[in-house]
């Protein structure tokens, strides 16, 4: 089980986006502990402006970890970065024809 400490604060929308990312992408469990940095006047000076920060067992800290490509680097140089949800998040979809489409005269329409 992987176990990580997030600075946040109540109604970020960018932390939530982040726990979901890691989620996804982490290759097994994550257990998050959340530190609310709005209780402490310390952590607001220094995590104010960079919530939401992912920090790992030895303290290593990630900004901005909400960027898919900074977070699955960053789970990536640990070891837990699942390879295969990164590329089904990152690789577009096929495009396929529109169900119902025909084609006459050469201009298309829907059926």
């Amino acid at each position: 089980m992987i176990e990580l400490s997030i600075y946040t604060t109540l109604g970020c929308h960018l932390c939530a986006q982040l726990e979901a990312l890691v989620a996804t992408l982490a290759n097994q469990e994550v257990r998050l502990h959340h530190i609310e940095i709005s209780d402490d006047d310390a952590l607001v000076e220094q995590y104010g402006t960079r919530i939401p920060v992912l920090v790992d067992a030895n303290g290593v800290e990630l900004d901005r970890g909400f960027d898919v490509a900074r977070l699955s680097h960053w789970l990536s140089e640990r070891g837990w970065l699942d390879e295969a949800a990164l590329a089904a998040l990152t690789t577009p979809p096929e495009q396929a024809p529109p169900v119902g489409v025909h084609q006459r005269n050469g201009r298309r329409f829907l059926g």
